[in-house]
């Protein structure tokens, strides 16, 4: 009896340690696994004089920049989350008008500045420093 419980006590335990993990978690190229976004995406947002500029030659809307906040995937490749003091992330997507954006935001806080905007695959001129 006792080696039939010995047997089936590391059956379970094998079973256990080799079944997947149901939780999802992002990784970023790095390696580095987290279990939920390095900030708030509810923070409240302060747009940059440049980020502003870059709103009005692009036509992107303080909506449309909550859009890609609420949406969008942190895109690592185009993030310096290591930066300091600062760190800065790209969070992209689609508008619901189908635009697709890249809003480049530093938290701070329980803010969230708003460094510039892009709307990816199109060229829009524009005289912002």
């Amino acid at each position: 009896m006792y080696r039939i419980c010995l047997v089936l006590m590391v059956y379970f335990l094998v079973g256990a340690c080799e079944s997947p993990n149901p939780r999802t978690v992002n990784v970023d190229p790095s390696g580095r696994v987290g279990q939920a976004d390095p900030f708030d995406r509810h923070g409240q947002l302060v747009l940059t004089r440049h980020a502003k500029c870059r709103m009005d030659c692009r036509h992107i809307t303080q909506h449309e920049i909550h859009e890609i906040l609420e949406g969008g995937n942190i895109n690592y490749g185009k993030s310096e989350p290591d930066s300091h003091p600062d760190p800065k992330y790209a969070i992209e997507g689609y508008t619901t008008e189908h635009q697709h954006l890249r809003i480049i935001i530093a938290p701070e806080g329980d803010k969230l500045i708003v460094i510039t905007c892009i709307e990816l695959g199109v060229e829009w001129s524009c005289d912002c420093n």
